[in-house]
C-alpha cells in the first residue's frame, strides 16, 4: 500500500511562510514609521523606483507577438 501525500503540511508550510512575510512586512513599516519615512521614498532609496515610469516592462523596444 503507497503512502499518502501530506498535502497538509506543504499547505501549513506555506501559511506559516505567508505569516512571516507578512510580519516582516508589518516590522519594515513600523521601522519606516518611527524614522518618519514614508514607503515611496524608502523605495526609491533602495533603487526599487526604477519602474516608476509606468511601465511593464514591454516598453524595451521587444514585442511578445513575435
Amino acid at each position: 500500500m503507497a503512502r499518502t501525500p501530506n498535502y497538509g503540511f506543504e499547505k501549513r508550510r506555506r501559511e506559516q511562510e505567508r505569516q512571516a512575510k507578512k510580519e516582516a512586512k508589518a516590522r519594515r513599516r513600523e521601522e519606516l514609521k518611527a524614522l518618519g519615512i514614508t514607503e515611496d521614498e524608502a523605495l526609491l532609496a533602495e533603487g526599487g523606483g526604477d519602474d516608476a515610469e509606468g511601465g511593464d516592462g514591454a516598453s524595451d523596444g521587444s514585442s511578445a507577438g513575435e
